[in-house]
Order: structure tokens, then C-alpha cells, then sequence
């Protein structure tokens, strides 16, 4: 074996390094950098160990700082368990951190933190939302849980201004500075001022390496690249914000382009995982390793396996025998560059209706110019179809329906271009508001601006002939035709874009499609179940929903709620999503199989039609199939009675597998739940399900209702909640 190595080698110091005999073996295997990890060292404790290491060894050291990122801040207990679908705060002030209470890092971060915020926790094994800004902390809910470390990464989904160095990275440079360290790494470089930043303080003859290890550093990667003198790639914190499929690639260009702009790269993490604790490594690290040297990477960084591993020599000697092993081999790769490129064409979820999720937001800077515009005020419904089309909850449709597209829908249920689509999405005039050509804005009646039509013009339509061709009837029996029965006749066209998402006290459950796909892919699932769920949770909707489950080998239940804006219910919307997450956090539902969300489809009575319509909104919130709801059940005097699987069957494919059920019953005998062919006879003595009036009515008495159909902790919680709306309402009237 030579001596002599090409490829420079990188290790990381701590507790199993710091050791004299150990530091002299590194030196003498060929390590070319000795790292400290400011992350975790204090730095009261940084003088001490820079002599320990200076003293056995003339291996130059690197500070590495902390950089612009989000850690975990201090634990009692050392880590923390987050339930799903619990509360938990991030306080500004220091807290004895617990489940419950506990500090970012910096402790002002709380401070940009916005409703809404995803964030994710230690290479995204937790995922939080941000549910309510307090003067002094956050409140945020547990979407994916887990166990949570002290001093471990955070990842929030947007990008926050951070400054590239802590206050304590600063005092650790200066000190390196004046105490003859030439080496750095900035952690997290977002852009070349990061860079230029860190050099005016450390200094020209100083070698800076510039860590790729977020998303806008592969935005930014030339101008970074250009200011620094090697950059490396940390592929760890890099799958915090892509996906890890997506690491193979990305290191391949990154190396290829520093190449190319004479940098030096490195690359780290996970090089030799297994001997952290295993006396040899994988065949498959071993691949990667020297793969790894193929693609061009000058230099290997080892970080916990001489750390915190069992055999820091062992490690290097290894990673020795494979560099030459490489330079034996010395098989150079021709690839042409890649660029970096959006990571969602990689997405394991079905692909939004017509194949492109449609995202149509007012750019910041146009809001101003918007005030100009006319104004047209129209109602919550319209208002809340109008975000569903900006937000792509109705991809593919851009904008309310024209006259054209209106036809095809009718007649076809598809677009003017063939794809299916059954339902009509209008925005009807009123007779005395006729607004002019052009962008016009959707205010509410109080005049308060939520949506742009551009392009925006009218056209003429029978109202009777919609009614007939959309329900099956004209009558004002019918909730929908009566409804259309009251319109001008005049409708406007035009694509929507939207300017602020319409108000909601359930904001952190009505995830937009691109909010829920990210939850989605965070959690691993591939083939989810959707679920429009109308009322609260009985027990035969959680026989059908575990039914599916189980019977589709599905990986997860997407369950999201109509709590519509405008329209009573039986049960207050409060008390409906109370319900179900009773059901998840008393663990009625399979752990981690089912997660909730809220998504106001206010009711058209539009039938079959209505019910295929709300599972193309949910392949486009990412689901792959979808259960119609057994208890819809037309009523044969005023509504459609078009079967769903007719309409099914017509429309053909709709890329999303369809899951039809009959209508449940409860069985006394067996004390099971059965689905009954619609072909057969009723047998005798099963129960169906209550109308949600009947249940409301029965609770609001305080009467107890059959356990086959609801679990006893739900009817307490929902006759509680009745109970009280009935005491607040004599209340009012008494006075």
C-alpha cells in the first residue's frame, strides 16, 4: 500500500478521540483536519481542548461553526416524547424544557416564527405546526411524533432571515484567530454575504470551507462556491430539506460543479454509520464510500465515528484502505453538470388532478396595486371556492368555470380537454352588481379584499337549464336547484388568484394541497385513503375507515372534516373535530395510521356528482384513494339518485382508486358491523345508522345513545358541548 493519498481525510474530535495515543495514531494514518464541532463544545471549554489536541499532535484544526441554524434547546430529562395531535410551546424565555414546555435555539427565533410554520425536528423525525403566536412563546401541534434530543437540528419550511454566525461563533472565531487557527467551516452558508461575512472576520489567510447543508445553498451554490476556498457537502443536514432519494444526485453536481470552478469538496456523514459501534462497516457504506470518490469528492469527513465510535483508528484505517483502494481502481466519471432542479417530480404521492397542482398567489409586491382595482363583494361560498382554485384544491381549473367549460361539464362531466371533472364551480352575479371587463377583486360584504380575477368577463346561462342538467330537477324542493332557481342567470369568468387566506378558527387544520403533500411525504405514506367525513365519529364510520385500511394494506387515512363557513349543523364544528380527536388521542384508530384535517366543502347536493368531486380534491391533496361515504343516501324525492358507481363507470379513470362500500349495519347476534348488498333483503333486527338530527336532538335531551353507534367518551364530550349551547342560548333570550 502507498503512503501517499490523494484524497485528504477530515475527523471530527470528541470524546473518543481526545485521547493522546489516539491523536498520534490519526496523525500517523494520514488525517489532514481536525474538527471541533462548535455545536458541541461549550465555549469555556474550546482553549482547553485545542492544547490537548496541539499537544499530541500537528494536525491543523478547523472551528466548524454553529451557523445559521435552529437546535433544540436544553432537556431535563436529556430527551422529550411529542404525542400526535398534542399542544406543546416554545417559550422566548428560558423553561426546564419537558413534553410540553421547552426552548428553541437562538431563543428570539419564536419571535419570526408564524402561524401556520411547519417545523421539522432531528432529520424529520417529528413534525410540529405552528398554531398560535403569544408575546412570550408559540404554540404548535404535533402532526408526527416522536422522541426529541437536546441540541438537535429544527428545520421550520420557510426560509427565515438568520444571521450565518451565533454570538458564540463569533467569540470562538476571534479567539481562533488570535490563537493561530486558520481553518473554518461555516455551518449552513445560505448565500455568498454569509461567506463574505465570516472572512472579514477571520481573515484572507484563512481556509474557509463553506458547508452545503440547506436548500438555498443550492439556490446560491456558484456565488457561495466562488467566495470560499472548498465547500462540503453534509449530507445529513442537507436530508433535512430534500429528500434523501434525491442525495445521490445532488452530491454528483455539487462535486462536479465546485470541480468546475477549481473548489475544493468534501463530504460527510454517514460514511462509515455501522462503526460507530461495529468493529467493520457495511458492504453498502463501503460502496458508498468509494462511489463517493469516483463522483470526485477530494476529501472524506468523518464526524460521529471518531467522535463518539468505538474505534476512531479503525475508522480512518478503513477509510485509508478504500482511498487507495480508489486510486488503484482510479475510474473517473465524464458526467455532464447538473443543476439543481425542484425536488416534487420526485414524490412517491399521486400526481394532482390533470398533473400539475395549481398555486396562483398575488405576488407581495402587487398587493398596493390591487387597491386600485374595482372591488366586487360576493358571498362566503364564492369566496371560499375561490381559494380552493388558487390553492389548487380544484386543479386543474384555474379560474371559475366560462360558458364553454360550464357545457362540457353538464353534459360530459369533463373539461372542454377530456379531463374529468363533474362538478360546476361558478361565480354567479348578482342582478344589480355587473362588474366591468378586466381584474376585479373578491371582498367579502364588509368590503375586506381576499381573491383577483383577472381577465375577468360575464356570460349568460338559464338557470332552470343548469338546474335541470346539474340536478336532475328544477324544483325548490331541491336544496340546489333552489338555490340556482334564486341566481341573475349572469356569471363571472376569470383565473383567481388569491391575496390572503380566508379567516378560520381550525387554520392549522386546513392544509392547503401543497401543505398536506409535505405532511404526507413527511410521513412516509405512498398509498393514503381519503375520507370526507360530515359529522361526528360513530362507530360504523370507524368500522368502514379501519375496514379500508386494512383491506387496501393502505399506509395511512387521511380524515379531513366539511365544517363548512356558512350553514348550521346538528353538531357544532367545534365539537366535530373534537370528536375525532378523541378518537385519535384514546387511540380508537390504528397509532400513526390516520391524521386529520379540516376541509370546508360546503354541501351542493349535487349527489354522485358531488361525491367523485370530493375525491378528485383529494388526489390533489395527495391521496391515492378514496372512501365514499356509505351513509350518503339520496333522497329519491328532491335529490339526484345518479348511483355512484354508474357515474364511476362513465367517467372511466380518474387516477384515484375509488373505494366503494354498502350501506353498515349493526349486527346485535354478532355484535359485529356488516355491509349490507343493496341487491338483498334487510335482514331483520340490524340497526342503521342515527340522522344526525335524531343524534343531536337525543344528546341535547341528555338521553344516552346505543355504544354500537357511538363510543360513550365522544357522546359526553358532544353532550356537553350541546348542553352548554343550550344554556348560553336561554341566557341571551332571558335578557
Amino acid at each position: 500500500m502507498s503512503d501517499t493519498k490523494t484524497r485528504e481525510i477530515l475527523c471530527t474530535v470528541g470524546p473518543a478521540s481526545l485521547n493522546a495515543s489516539v491523536l498520534v495514531r490519526l496523525e500517523e494514518l494520514g488525517v489532514d483536519l481536525f474538527r471541533i464541532n462548535l455545536s458541541h463544545t461549550r465555549i469555556k471549554d474550546l482553549p482547553q481542548v485545542v492544547s490537548f489536541i496541539r499537544s499530541h499532535s500537528s494536525v491543523p484544526i478547523c472551528l466548524d461553526t454553529e451557523g445559521a441554524q435552529i437546535r433544540t434547546g436544553d432537556l431535563v430529562s436529556g430527551e422529550i416524547v411529542l404525542r400526535e395531535n398534542t399542544t406543546v410551546f416554545a417559550h422566548r424565555e428560558r423553561v426546564p424544557g419537558d413534553s410540553n414546555n421547552f426552548n428553541l435555539y437562538p431563543l428570539d427565533i419564536v419571535d419570526q416564527l408564524e402561524e401556520g410554520d411547519f417545523i421539522s425536528v432531528d432529520f424529520n423525525a417529528v413534525l410540529v405546526q405552528v398554531t398560535q403566536k403569544l408575546p412570550d412563546r408559540v404554540a404548535m401541534r404535533v402532526i408526527h411524533g416522536g422522541v426529541v434530543g437536546r441540541n438537535k437540528a429544527v428545520t421550520v419550511e420557510r426560509d427565515l432571515p438568520l444571521a450565518p454566525l451565533t454570538a458564540k461563533d463569533i467569540e470562538a472565531l476571534k479567539w481562533g484567530r488570535e490563537n493561530g487557527i486558520r481553518h473554518v467551516a461555516l455551518s449552513f452558508a445560505n448565500r455568498g454575504s454569509d461567506v463574505d461575512a465570516v472572512r472579514a472576520l477571520v481573515g484572507d489567510d484563512t481556509f474557509l470551507i463553506s458547508k452545503i447543508e440547506c436548500r438555498n445553498a443550492l439556490h446560491n451554490l456558484d456565488d457561495i462556491a466562488q467566495r470560499s476556498d472548498a465547500l462540503l457537502i453534509d449530507r445529513g443536514d442537507l436530508s433535512r430539506q430534500e429528500p434523501i432519494e434525491r442525495i445521490p444526485s445532488l452530491q454528483k453536481m455539487i462535486i462536479r460543479r465546485g470541480g468546475e470552478l477549481r473548489r475544493r469538496v468534501y463530504v460527510a456523514t454517514n460514511l462509515l454509520e455501522s462503526m460507530i459501534s461495529a468493529p467493520r462497516p457495511t458492504r453498502a457504506e463501503v460502496n458508498d464510500v468509494v462511489n463517493t470518490l469516483l463522483d470526485g469528492a477530494d476529501g472524506l469527513v468523518l464526524a460521529a465515528e471518531t467522535a463518539i465510535g468505538r474505534d476512531p483508528v479503525g475508522c480512518v484505517g478503513m477509510i485509508l484502505k478504500l482511498i487507495h483502494e480508489y486510486e488503484a481502481y482510479r475510474l473517473a466519471t465524464a458526467e455532464a453538470p447538473r443543476h439543481y432542479r425542484a425536488s416534487d417530480g420526485l414524490s412517491l404521492l399521486v400526481s394532482p388532478h390533470g398533473g400539475q397542482l395549481v398555486e396562483q398567489h398575488v405576488p407581495q409586491e402587487d398587493h398596493a396595486a390591487v387597491e386600485a382595482l374595482p372591488k366586487l363583494a360576493v358571498s362566503a361560498r364564492v369566496l371560499q371556492d375561490a381559494q380552493h382554485i388558487a390553492l389548487g384544491t380544484f386543479s386543474p381549473l384555474r379560474g371559475f368555470m366560462d360558458e364553454a367549460t360550464l357545457e362540457s361539464v353538464l353534459q360530459t362531466h369533463r373539461l372542454p380537454d377530456g379531463t374529468p371533472w363533474p362538478m360546476p364551480i361558478l361565480l354567479p352575479l348578482a342582478a344589480d352588481r355587473e362588474p366591468a371587463e378586466g381584474p376585479v377583486v373578491l371582498t367579502d360584504e364588509a368590503g375586506t379584499a381576499f381573491a383577483v380575477v383577472t381577465d375577468a368577463r360575464t356570460f349568460s346561462f338559464d338557470t332552470r337549464e343548469l338546474a335541470l342538467k346539474w340536478f336532475g330537477t328544477t324544483s325548490d324542493t331541491h336544496p340546489g336547484a333552489r338555490e340556482t332557481n334564486t341566481w341573475s342567470g349572469r356569471f363571472l369568468t376569470g383565473k383567481v388568484s388569491v391575496l390572503q387566506r380566508l379567516p378560520s378558527a381550525h387554520r392549522e387544520y386546513e392544509l392547503t394541497p401543497r401543505e398536506s403533500r409535505f405532511v404526507l411525504q413527511h410521513k412516509g405514506w405512498r398509498k393514503v385513503i381519503g375520507f370526507q367525513a360530515r359529522g361526528p365519529a360513530t362507530r360504523l364510520d370507524e368500522h368502514v375507515q379501519i375496514a379500508a385500511l386494512e383491506r387496501h394494506c393502505a399506509d395511512g387515512l387521511f380524515l379531513n372534516l366539511g365544517l363548512e363557513i356558512d350553514r348550521a349543523h346538528s353538531f357544532p364544528a367545534d365539537a366535530v373535530l373534537s370528536s375525532y380527536r378523541m378518537m385519535l388521542d384514546f387511540g380508537y384508530y390504528p397509532g400513526g395510521k390516520v391524521t386529520l384535517g379540516v376541509q370546508p366543502l360546503y354541501p351542493r347536493h349535487a349527489g354522485a356528482r358531488e361525491q367523485v368531486f370530493h375525491a378528485l380534491c383529494h388526489k390533489n391533496l395527495g391521496c391515492s384513494h378514496y372512501l365514499f361515504d356509505p351513509a350518503i343516501q339520496p333522497n329519491t324525492e328532491t335529490e339526484q339518485t345518479d348511483d355512484v358507481r354508474a357515474l364511476l363507470a362513465s367517467i372511466g379513470d380518474l387516477g384515484i382508486t375509488p373505494i366503494c362500500v354498502g350501506q353498515v349495519e349493526y349486527d346485535p347476534e354478532t355484535q359485529g358491523y356488516v355491509e349490507r348488498d343493496g341487491r338483498k333483503r334487510r335482514v331483520a333486527g340490524r340497526r342503521t345508522a342515527l340522522h344526525p338530527k335524531e343524534a343531536s336532538a337525543a344528546l341535547s335531551r341528555n338521553e344516552l345513545l346505543p355504544e354500537w353507534f357511538m363510543r360513550e367518551s365522544i357522546q359526553d364530550m358532544l353532550r356537553s358541548r350541546l348542553t352548554s349551547i343550550q344554556l348560553e342560548r336561554r341566557h341571551v333570550f332571558a335578557h
